[in-house]
């Protein structure tokens, strides 16, 4: 046998649905989605340098261990002052809050409509999540300003309220819009589960929450922190309601429920106005601050990426 055909027939062991010869149609097909991939990277590619490109007039300036441990962020004052840590902590705040609401409501739901609901069901409430998930967060900060902060307010008077102001409702507000996006990912993951799963339980007398919860939540853990993922990520990302029922915030670090706080999303949105002349210190400043939610966002994808990984390798 010649070594032509020999490393013919290794091509094609290799990869058999592989075209020998495509025509000319699939090769501009392929040239297209090739083209769709190099334009993502592309823009990402544009995105990392137009943060980072802007940095070094910044820190010429700041010092970078100043940035990242300081105590007041006022960028404005005549006695400017660049302490990012306020910032951070009004966003970590917004995600922990958020994270309480929309993680078990998201899953119960998820939960409810994978083991549950039944077809007639299933087929009203899974568009009507998907609806919610395309709300204006504008429209639902209106709503959490005149409405749901008051009732909270009422509802809690013992909190000691003294400002129009609250850090924790923007939070709750935050968990609530991302319910939908928890309970429709988890759902399509746990739905993808095999029945086998399911009836192997059922055939060993467990109940349906006990499936539901033991096996089927396990068998789909990848899916169901990628949507945990996506729902923090979003709440990381919120700006309108934050800036709306957090408040501009305090230049000071302050942490608790009815407290007004800034987050670093606020921040950009209220000072990113075209109001402030390129090269200076307060216009370096927003992209020093967008450049660590860009890092604080990838640091907690890459994170979430190895944890679905580790519980791939035990339910492989």
């Amino acid at each position: 046998m010649s070594s032509a055909v020999k490393v013919a027939r290794g091509d094609s062991a290799r990869n058999p649905l592989r075209a020998t010869n495509p025509h000319i149609g699939e090769k501009i097909i392929i040239g297209l989605l090739f083209g769709a991939a190099a334009v993502s990277v592309a823009v990402t590619i544009g995105i990392v340098i137009a943060l980072f490109s802007p940095l070094p007039g910044f820190f010429e300036y700041v010092d970078l261990w100043s940035f990242l441990s300081g105590t007041l962020w006022a960028p404005s004052f005549t006695d400017a002052s660049f302490g990012v840590l306020p910032l951070v902590a009004g966003t970590l705040q917004v995600v922990f809050y958020a994270s309480l609401v929309g993680i078990p409501l998201g899953l119960g739901g998820a939960i409810y409509l994978s083991e549950y609901a039944s077809n007639p069901v299933r087929k009203i409430i899974k568009p009507v999540l998907e609806v919610l998930e395309g709300l204006p967060t504008v429209a639902v900060g209106l709503f959490a300003v005149f409405w749901f902060k008051p009732l909270i307010q009422e509802l809690t008077p013992g909190l000691g309220w003294t400002s129009p102001f609250s850090i924790g409702v923007a939070g709750i507000t935050v968990g609530i819009i991302i319910i939908p996006l928890i309970a429709s990912v988890s759902d399509d993951a746990m739905r993808a589960v095999p029945s086998a799963l399911r009836e192997g339980a059922y055939a060993l007398g467990a109940t349906k929450m006990r499936v539901a919860i033991t096996v089927v939540v396990p068998a789909a853990i990848s899916g169901i922190v990628a949507s945990f993922v996506l729902g923090a990520s979003r709440a990381i990302g919120e700006t309108m309601v934050v800036l709306l029922v957090a408040g501009g915030g305090s230049p000071q670090l302050k942490i608790g429920f009815t407290e007004p706080a800034g987050a670093m999303t606020a921040f950009i949105a209220s000072r990113a106005t075209g109001e402030i002349a390129q090269g200076t210190i307060d216009y370096y400043s927003i992209f020093a601050v967008g450049t660590l939610l860009f890092l604080m966002t990838l640091t907690m994808n890459m994170i979430a990426i190895r944890f679905v990984n580790k519980f791939r390798e035990v339910y492989d």
